[in-house]
């Protein structure tokens, strides 16, 4: 009995999606134990007073989940998506434990190093077999879902453990919760979840061939060379620097305020849980609207929020604060990883968000020191206006740097073409087609189709977002079908759904008409 075809989609993969929407809750929840109650942890059992200090379990994290991410990308394109997974949840094992009975606070800092190794091999995994099962479509809303999944467990996970350690104590009981998440997580992950390097096969195989990248070239590009890859990183570090100091300095800010832990503890889980359930529309919206405008709005919402808190001294203040935070880094947060899957190619994409991921989550180790610093120097509230205006600064960059990477749908059309191919002499009653030549550039250059532009079918899919929504896309080869058929297709898939071929291809086309050739 033959396996059954590869799909791309919610749709087709609703039921693999939905349980890796479940396990990066657990995921998710294993960061939020430490959310409310660390830092009061740090002060009251380990008596550390520096800001510098209390912040470093946030700065060893953040160090060790960016370059994990970096290698869980490299990784489970070698070894597989389900073994990373799997090996993430194993490191985890020891955290609830460590950070129950840590007898110093050089114990805290070791297993958040173990957390940020589980956190990069889990939640990357997740998003990259989320990225998988989508395809091209709707990834925005895969995003929201996989990240209101993971953020609002924080949420829950950080009200849970703050409303535990005010009724019976700071340890160990709070920490009891990690054991459960780590058991439940584990055993999704090894038993019901399924390996998706299959459906970046078949993408890959719609989407066209591609020069491979090297590891070198993939980090130079999603680094620094390209205008919205590297945009993207950047607005990425600098959310997750202000999400590192709302981690480790609200709950200081909070208690500054004569807050109770209980209070703290409901404070410390609105952002998240904002954040979460708010990524359900705004993942979702993107598909819609498009990235860009999304990203910089979601900075420039974060930048106030920060703002009102750093201002406030009411409960009802910090939560309006916490609600602004929270909608704006929703706007953000799934809208950066639908853009990354926009622009890379399925072959390196992975490695791309590995790449991204770790410049990303070094923003926690960034934030946090940071913070921390000039906390000691100036104060908590100068600290967080310095977070809220590298927050704006970064909305600004990607206003001026970064395209619009959204692939939308031409507009419909008289008649919905059919995936069939066009007749050379129907080419003429078609004003405004646009004719590409997906053939090698010496090819294109010995003759092509008056007026067509060459694009080789290996960089198609990268050269998309320069062709028109509006036109006819009309692709030829030599001889028509092979080369003019997969470019077309691939183009369709990519939302340019009236693209077609040109039956018989450049040869069909110079039979009929006078074509200059060899240009110079």
């Amino acid at each position: 009995m033959s396996k059954p075809a590869v799909q791309l989609g919610l749709r087709e993969n609703w039921a693999q999606f939905s349980l890796l929407v479940v396990v990066n809750a657990f995921v998710g929840a294993m960061v939020g134990m430490e959310r409310s109650i660390l830092p009061a942890i740090a002060e009251d059992e380990f008596q550390l007073a520096a800001r510098t200090a209390i912040l470093s379990f946030i700065v060893v994290f953040g160090v060790t989940k960016a370059l994990t991410n970096y290698f869980a990308g490299r990784w489970s394109d070698r070894f597989g998506r389900k073994h990373v997974l799997v090996a993430g949840w194993l490191v985890a094992a020891p955290v609830p434990f460590l950070l129950m009975w840590a007898p110093s606070w050089s114990w805290i800092l070791v297993a958040n190093v173990l957390l940020g190794v589980s956190q990069g091999l889990t939640w990357s995994t997740t998003v990259i077999m989320k990225i998988d099962l989508a395809g091209p479509k709707n990834r925005g809303l895969a995003m929201g879902l996989n990240e209101f999944a993971g953020y609002f467990a924080v949420a829950l996970s950080a009200l849970a453990t703050g409303f535990i350690a005010a009724e019976v104590g700071l340890r160990p009981q709070p920490f009891y919760l990690g054991v459960g998440f780590v058991a439940l997580g584990a055993l999704l992950s090894l038993f019901a979840v399924k390996e998706t390097l299959h459906h970046v096969t078949h993408e890959s195989k719609l989407a066209g061939t591609h020069d491979a990248l090297s590891q070198r070239e993939v980090i130079t590009r999603t680094s620094f060379t390209d205008p919205d890859l590297s945009s993207v990183s950047q607005a990425g570090m600098i959310n997750n620097l202000n999400d590192g100091m709302a981690w480790g300095l609200f709950p200081l800010v909070f208690a500054a305020a004569n807050m109770s832990l209980a209070e703290i503890g409901t404070l410390a889980a609105i952002y998240p849980a904002v954040w979460g359930l708010a990524q359900l529309v705004t993942g979702a919206w993107s598909d819609r609207i498009g990235r860009k405008g999304l990203i910089v709005a979601g900075m420039w919402t974060q930048a106030a929020g920060i703002v009102v808190i750093a201002l406030a001294s009411t409960f009802a203040l910090f939560a309006t604060g916490a609600v602004l935070l929270g909608l704006g880094t929703a706007m953000v947060y799934p809208t950066l990883l639908a853009a990354i899957g926009d622009v890379a190619h399925p072959s390196w994409r992975a490695s791309a968000v590995g790449v991204y991921r770790l410049w990303r989550d070094m923003g926690y180790a960034v934030g946090a020191l940071l913070a921390g610093i000039v906390a000691d120097a100036f104060g908590l509230s100068a600290a967080t206006l310095t977070i809220a205006a590298l927050t704006f600064a970064s909305g600004v960059l990607v206003a001026v740097r970064m395209r619009e990477t959204l692939r939308r749908e031409a507009p419909s059309q008289p008649t919905k073409p059919s995936a069939s191919c066009i007749e050379p002499e129907a080419l003429t009653a078609l004003p405004g087609a646009v004719i590409i030549d997906v053939r090698s550039p010496d090819e294109y250059a010995e003759a092509h189709v008056d007026g067509a532009l060459n694009i080789p079918l290996d960089v198609l899919a990268d050269r998309a977002a320069e062709l028109s929504t509006d036109a006819l896309l009309v692709t030829a080869c030599g001889k028509g079908g092979g080369r003019s058929e997969q470019g077309a297709a691939l183009l369709r898939e990519l939302g340019f759904a009236s693209a077609r071929s040109l039956c018989g291809g450049t040869q069909a086309w110079l039979a009929q008409h006078p074509v200059t050739s060899r240009e110079a």
